[in-house]
């Protein structure tokens, strides 16, 4: 591969796990585990290339919505995963972070979360950073809640507030100099947010890859990668 201008900071929406099952005559779910599978194998890809950051959209807060079996199947999903992925993730010093309401989930589910945090906190590697019951508008309106609480407690001053110290209330600010995304690819064609990182991707390159997640391989994630490379960021400035 030429060497490239590569982010320090990807993200990616895992879309279309679903509609690749369901193209296939499977049920949903085993989309989900087929997309579990080419998660470590895109991650593996982005630490041998020296990504920083790499955050991935699990589970939204308004997944919940889906069927009772489906949502139960995506909570267990993490406990798998670590179970069976945790000797790579040490081996390559990957260190998990996750950002989402934490609280709100299965018990057995959020003590394998606590427990990938703990185990994986003194490496030294690519951040995994999954976005699990994550939803950016809450995480915007909890965000300004706590500097409000924080003034009435007279631990800031209202006039002090700017994008920087208001960025630091938002659950992403745990990944520090590595907070904003510089580039968010979305599988499977779709072309929308859903209610992700609103704040933190205003100024990322954006690509729409057509292939479902569980479809997306090493060579696409290189080929989006090429376009991010030649892409001139201007942060609304002029062309360089």
């Amino acid at each position: 591969m030429v060497k490239l201008n590569l982010p320090e900071h990807v993200a990616i929406i895992m879309d279309g796990n679903g509609r690749w099952a369901q193209k296939r005559g499977l049920p949903r779910i085993a989309g989900h585990k087929a997309g579990m599978n080419n998660l470590k194998s895109i991650a593996t890809a982005a630490s041998n290339l020296g990504i920083k950051a790499l955050t991935v959209y699990a589970f939204s807060t308004e997944n919940w919505k889906r069927p009772n079996n489906e949502v139960e199947f995506l909570m267990n999903l993490p406990i798998t995963f670590f179970n069976k992925f945790m000797p790579t993730l040490m081996q390559n010093e990957v260190r998990v972070v996750i950002t989402g309401f934490m609280e709100q989930l299965p018990p057995k589910t959020l003590a394998v979360c606590q427990k990938a945090i703990k185990q994986t906190r003194h490496n030294q590697g690519m951040i995994l950073n999954f976005a699990f019951n994550y939803g950016a508008h809450s995480d915007i309106v909890n965000a300004t809640k706590a500097f409000c609480q924080a003034v009435l407690d007279h631990q800031a001053d209202l006039n002090s507030l700017d994008e920087t110290s208001f960025a630091s209330y938002l659950q992403s600010a745990q990944l520090a100099e590595l907070q904003n995304p510089d580039f968010l690819i979305r599988t499977s064609g779709e072309q929308r947010l859903s209610n992700f990182y609103l704040w933190e991707l205003a100024y990322a390159e954006i690509v729409f890859a057509n292939e479902y997640w569980p479809d997306y391989s090493e060579a696409n994630f290189k080929r989006d990668l090429q376009k991010y490379s030649q892409r001139d960021r201007r942060y609304g400035g002029l062309d360089k």
